[in-house]
């Protein structure tokens, strides 16, 4: 008990006094505070269903029981996302109250989504902005495939059945959503250098943000907290790469018949750029909290007048 004490106390001090969860806030404080969680979940529900859905709807040619199934994923995640923002404490979803990470991650990956749908619904029905895409993601791509790069390993998992047109199309996919979560690791790195995440001002509260790390179940937050850092870095480093490899060996490659389907090349594409990028945005994050506590610990040491210590 007095191990767990001592590690609620080295973080109590960060984790600020929000009002979520304490029954002293004001009636109609309180009310505002629910309020505006209801209108919140409720909106990112909303986009979170639209954006399932919009590959469906960019992209032609998906048969009546496909769209059943993204009808019922759509629903399940705009649920989930509901649930997890309209509550008190969050149970899986992180840095709910430490905006704009997860903003930062749904555009990423809006983006993404995007663009690939525009590229695929151009091999259908062109248009000039269709084209305009291809031609950049064609760019990427090429420019991208080098010995050894993800874009080349990515190629790589097709089986020897695949075409030189087959390989263009998945190099230009591979390429135009690599390149876009680069994009986005280097937009937020850039928010951490500036300082706007966590927003000055704002009281980075540990556990809603963390709700599925427990800081009572080791010696010192701020050495797990690091750990946990450097291995969400090195897999979103090392995913893109290992990926491919991993298909290779276990599948033999994949049937370039399967790049037949539109939506499966988008949604594989999206989820071996994306995924990698989330962790690596993830370590990142964890890092710069783990060094937050470590800032205050050293503030309520030089100065420990200050520090009171709760029983």
């Amino acid at each position: 008990m007095g191990k767990i004490e001592a590690i609620r106390h080295n973080v109590r001090e960060f984790a600020g006094n929000g009002t979520t969860g304490k029954p002293w806030v004001g009636w109609r404080e309180g009310n505002r505070a629910v309020g505006s969680r209801l209108g919140g979940a409720l909106l990112r529900a909303v986009m979170i269903v639209v954006l399932v859905v919009a590959p469906s709807m960019l992209v032609p040619g998906m048969g009546t029981d496909a769209q059943q199934t993204v009808a019922l994923v759509a629903l399940f995640a705009g649920l989930l996302t509901f649930v997890e923002y309209n509550a008190e404490a969050p149970g899986l979803i992180e840095f709910r109250d430490a905006p704009p990470f997860n903003r930062s991650r749904f555009l990423l990956l809006a983006i993404t989504l995007l663009a690939l749908c525009l590229i695929e619904r151009g091999r259908t029905d062109p248009s000039t902005l269709t084209q305009l895409v291809e031609a950049v993601g064609a760019l990427i791509g090429q420019a991208m495939d080098f010995p050894y790069s993800p874009v080349r390993l990515a190629t790589q998992t097709l089986n020897d059945a695949a075409t030189e047109a087959d390989r263009v199309i998945l190099r230009t996919a591979a390429g135009t959503a690599y390149l876009t979560s680069l994009l986005g690791m280097v937009f937020f790195s850039f928010q951490l250098r500036a300082g706007t995440w966590p927003r000055q001002g704002r009281v980075f509260n540990v556990w809603i943000n963390l709700p599925t790390f427990d800081p009572t179940s080791g010696p010192d937050i701020v050495a797990r907290l690091e750990r946990d850092a450097r291995i969400n870095i090195s897999l979103g480093f090392l995913l893109p790469f290992l990926a491919p490899v991993v298909v290779r060996l276990v599948m033999g490659g994949i049937d370039p018949a399967s790049l037949t389907s539109s939506h499966s090349l988008i949604w594989t594409m999206t989820a071996w750029a994306f995924l990698p990028a989330s962790l690596f945005m993830r370590g990142i994050a964890m890092h710069r909290v783990a060094q937050m506590i470590r800032d205050k610990r050293r503030e309520n040491a030089e100065t420990p007048s200050s520090a009171v210590y709760a029983a």
